[in-house]
């Protein structure tokens, strides 16, 4: 007999007679699953590593809202010094930064304004939901000085709260 009639009479004899297992231990063997521990041990890695990413998430939040105020500031600055050589001098501390988007209608009133100086019609708060103090004069016989409190509102801080200020803006202390 050749193998192909074998096999032919193997298969139209119909499944074998230990119903079609072909491994002997089959049947004894219990039904694969996870047990309990291996559940919980799997849970228990997942969380480290969602804690652990969480923590970099959170610390990379706040030096992301730093480096976002100093980007303000610096667009500030830039829209400051157009604003002087169209005016001649910068807006007053009564004028404030407004000056830069619109017409300021506090004396002394502008004659060159041909702003707004920025492509926003509106100035942003910081990061944290404060408005950006303006001074004019600004610190060490600057001409202006711009700055934001920080995460905790408050002058000074450091680290997490440090303010971001104009005359600083390199990110040194």
């Amino acid at each position: 007999m050749s193998e192909m009639d074998r096999e032919m009479q193997n298969f139209s004899a119909g499944p074998p007679a230990d119903g079609g297992k072909t491994d002997p231990d089959e049947g004894t063997r219990a039904q694969a699953g996870w047990t309990l521990v291996e559940i919980m041990v799997g849970i228990a890695i997942v969380l480290i590593l969602m804690t652990s990413v969480g923590v970099v998430l959170v610390g990379n939040i706040y030096k992301a809202r730093q480096a976002a105020a100093r980007d303000h500031i610096k667009t500030f600055a830039l829209a400051l010094d157009a604003y002087l050589l169209d005016c001649w001098e910068y807006p007053s501390r009564e004028q404030g930064l407004k000056s830069l988007v619109e017409k300021p209608i506090l004396s002394p009133v502008p004659t060159g304004w041909d702003g707004p100086y920025l492509q926003i019609l509106t100035i942003p708060k910081d990061p944290w939901g404060n408005e950006y103090e303006y001074a004019v004069p600004g610190p060490g016989g600057l001409a202006y000085g711009m700055r934001s409190f920080g995460a905790d509102r408050v002058e000074g801080g450091e680290e997490r709260n440090r303010d971001i200020v104009s005359w600083k803006i390199d990110g040194s202390d």
